[in-house]
């Protein structure tokens, strides 16, 4: 088949498209054999490639956690799918598990659920692991409720633009920032309350005045650096903040601390790189969730580029370039 190989720690460059071995068949009892059609790019990726995998001693090493495909064969114990069924998942990538930079892959089918009807794979794709950090960290980590406000960082970003989705469906007021007028449109119509142009406002103000001097119940940064630690001024006396950046040694908690702040972590990763079958269970649970709401119109997904599987170093490159709408998609055309 054919992949695109990280073949050594570096920029976009040593990512190539290969002919390799497809996976071993006869497949495991409960896993899949899925026909990739689309695979998301997420930063977790140029991360990944810049740095190393999780493990640097199984190299050449095919990136992409997400991915979307048809059902090619099922393991003699497989319950809930069959031949033909169209799936989506965030499943390998991280240098054990083969990603999903290929033409096909194994995944066990409790990790994965049925792609929405309603969208293309190239959508479907771009979305597990966006959808399962937004609900972890705004549902689980941050416990929010009916009626809260929340201050969402990066709203037209990959996680971002479907973080707001998710804390409208719960019912709460949003704000967020965005770096310009055309982002600030998009995030209006996703549903944000209020979008604060952040290179032209200072977002804690913003954020202080449109909660008449409380601030938000719930904080949830996508960004890190100092921008984690200024947000605690923005946020509510007993208040939530979740990261999805691990926050600098220089962080300042002086106002988290005063302010009596719960701080939560969200790394959507854990359950594959720590192996708790359970929680990846539950991380495919999550994903059968949106896909209702997809499927009713509730929530979308925002694809900024398609780009063939060959310009996977391309995808790379416009992800880092910075300021994204949306999300990257390798599209997976097969003979």
């Amino acid at each position: 088949m054919k992949a695109v190989l990280m073949t050594a720690v570096g920029g976009p460059e040593v990512l190539q498209l290969q002919q390799v071995t497809s996976p071993a068949f006869p497949i495991g009892e409960t896993e899949l054999l899925v026909r990739l059609k689309a695979a998301g790019v997420n930063p977790i990726d140029t991360k990944l490639r810049k740095r190393g995998t999780f493990y640097p001693d199984r190299m050449p090493a095919i990136l992409g956690c997400d991915g979307a495909g048809i059902v090619e064969a099922v393991g003699s114990r497989v319950q809930k799918f069959s031949v033909g069924d169209a799936v989506y998942f965030c499943n390998g990538g991280l240098g054990a598990h083969q990603g999903n930079y290929a033409e096909f892959t194994t995944v066990d089918e409790r990790f994965v659920a049925r792609k929405p009807a309603s969208i293309s794979f190239a959508e479907a794709a771009a979305a597990p692991l966006v959808l399962i950090t937004a609900w972890e960290a705004l549902y689980e980590r941050g416990r929010l409720e009916v009626g809260e406000r929340v201050l969402i960082h990066g709203g037209a970003g990959g996680v971002g633009h479907v973080a707001i989705q998710l804390a409208k469906l719960k019912g709460a007021r949003v704000c967020t920032t965005v770096s310009s007028e055309d982002k600030a449109r998009f995030v209006e119509k996703l549903g944000a309350d209020c979008a604060i142009l952040y290179k032209q406002t200072d977002f804690v103000q913003a954020t202080l005045d449109w909660t008449e001097g409380e601030g938000v119940d719930l904080a949830f940064d996508t960004v890190g650096g100092e921008t984690f630690h200024k947000t605690f001024a923005a946020v509510r006396v007993y208040g939530d903040i979740v990261t999805i950046l691990e926050p600098n040694a220089n962080t300042v908690w002086k106002t988290a601390r005063e302010r009596n702040l719960r701080i939560g972590l969200e790394l959507m990763l854990t359950p594959m790189l720590q192996k708790i079958v359970e929680a990846q269970q539950h991380q495919a649970e999550i994903l059968e969730e949106c896909a209702k709401y997809i499927d009713a119109g509730k929530l979308k997904i925002q694809v900024s580029h398609q780009l063939p599987l060959q310009q996977a170093a391309k995808a790379h490159q416009l992800l880092e370039s910075g300021s994204m709408t949306g999300k990257i998609v390798l599209l997976i055309d097969q003979e």
